[in-house]
């Protein structure tokens, strides 16, 4: 799509198709315009698997990326001038064609395809669960055109083993069924599931629905995750010697460059925070972090009172003036690079909570405690993707939702995925979004 926007730009511009030279005096410069582009795309989360959520901002999304790739092509033609062209109008023409090659290619031609593809291809399941997440996926599923499953019958679990296998059969000669999702966790199928073994050899595929809830949503359903899952995935929540050794020379590396660079603020952040209350300048806050150890971690001070961990007690504690911005760029977490130096933290990892919500949350969220197996991090995976986290509240809804993402990130965690993180980090602190 960029390289049919560049040759459509050309030929608007100059009324002709380009010549080869034209074409290859702009091609290259743009080529490599192009890396920076599709960085940006992945930063901005077009790689991601487009979910019916995901479709709704889709042309928000587009809109707002690619006014960060006209401040990226602005900078490379106008401050790189090693290229024998400086394309004002060009470049102009091509942003706003190729915003809307990129909107009618993923808006209409996808889409189309997959829903022509859908028609052909798609195969018809029965759901056999009964909990949110499993509504949640019904409606993920059938609504979106980039799946080719339907289901077309949930059955929810119950004692009467005979009943279900009776639903079951009909459904099958009805509607040609082809799979079976089924809830494995559920104790009302215990019984159920060894009356299924006759429908595997007649060649229905049989698939647990915790594994299909994971490949969609990228994290793990809570309300699945019992004995099985934790002794089948142990194996994750280990060391890994080599991982966890090149992720701690990474973390000493990076947290030394931007610790030593971020100290030039240190000056004018502590004469802000000094004009407005004369206050302290930091705040440590005990956390729990790996194997359910206390760590101290260091902040500046946002609140009217430097160290309450966490506005836990009784005392009136309120946002300053000067906190508020700090949040809301995040500046006020840059002490916490230290942390990662020492090595209580690191750079990517789940984010420490406080020791009193931890011995709230660990009696009532089932496998809680899991998430301290590994070190805590500055960023992590729930940082991106879940958006209502409680910052100084107990929340035992949103925090099993984050619980969930921070599962998928030790079950799966690895260079690839601390840089996917990294990099999605970037679109966090420029848009002020996360927590």
């Amino acid at each position: 799509m960029l390289i049919a926007s560049l040759i459509l730009t050309l030929i608007l511009r100059y009324g002709q198709f380009p010549s080869t030279d034209l074409l290859k005096l702009h091609l290259i410069p743009f080529s490599i315009l192009f890396i920076a582009f599709v960085l940006v795309y992945f930063i901005a989360g077009l790689y991601e698997k487009h979910t019916s959520l995901f479709k709704g901002r889709l042309p928000y999304t587009l809109l707002n990326v690619q006014l960060v790739n006209t401040i990226v092509g602005i900078s490379f033609f106008y401050f790189i001038p090693y290229f024998s062209i400086t394309p004002k109008f060009v470049l102009f023409l091509f942003l706003v064609l190729s915003l809307v090659f990129m909107y009618v290619w993923r808006i209409f031609f996808v889409i189309k395809f997959r829903k022509e593809k859908k028609i052909d291809s798609v195969q018809k399941a029965i759901l056999i669960a009964d909990s949110s997440e499993s509504q949640e996926l019904v409606d993920e599923v059938n609504n979106n055109s980039r799946y080719d499953i339907s289901f077309v019958k949930v059955i929810k679990p119950s004692e009467n083993k005979e009943q279900i296998i009776k639903e079951i059969r009909s459904i099958i000669n009805d509607q040609n069924i082809s799979q079976i999702v089924l809830d494995t966790n559920d104790k009302r199928l215990n019984s159920v599931i060894p009356l299924l073994y006759p429908m595997a050899m007649e060649g229905l595929l049989f698939f647990d629905i915790g594994r299909i809830y994971e490949n969609i949503f990228d994290r793990i359903p809570i309300s699945m995750v019992g004995q099985t899952w934790f002794i089948e995935h142990m194996s994750s929540m280990a060391p890994k010697i080599v991982y966890d050794g090149v992720k701690r020379l990474i973390d000493i590396a990076v947290s030394l460059v931007l610790g030593i660079i971020s100290i030039i603020l240190y000056p004018l952040i502590i004469i802000m925070i000094k004009i407005e209350d004369n206050g302290e300048i930091f705040s440590y806050q005990n956390r729990i972090g790996q194997y359910n150890k206390i760590i101290k971690i260091v902040k500046f001070r946002t609140m009217t009172i430097a160290n309450d961990d966490g506005k836990w007690g009784t005392v009136e504690n309120k946002v300053t003036h000067v906190g508020a911005f700090l949040r809301k760029t995040r500046i006020d977490e840059l002490p916490q690079l230290w942390n990662v130096l020492k090595g209580d933290i690191s750079l990517i990892g789940p984010r420490p909570e406080f020791p009193q919500a931890v011995a709230e949350y660990s009696q009532k969220i089932a496998n809680y405690t899991i998430r301290h197996s590994i070190k805590p991090g500055l960023s992590g995976w729930a940082q991106i993707y879940h958006e209502r986290h409680p910052h100084h509240d107990i929340d035992i809804i949103e925090t099993s939702n984050k619980l969930s993402y921070d599962l998928y990130y030790i079950k799966h965690r690895s260079f690839f995925l601390d840089l996917k993180i990294a990099l999605r980090t970037v679109k966090v602190l420029v848009t002020f979004i996360g927590r």
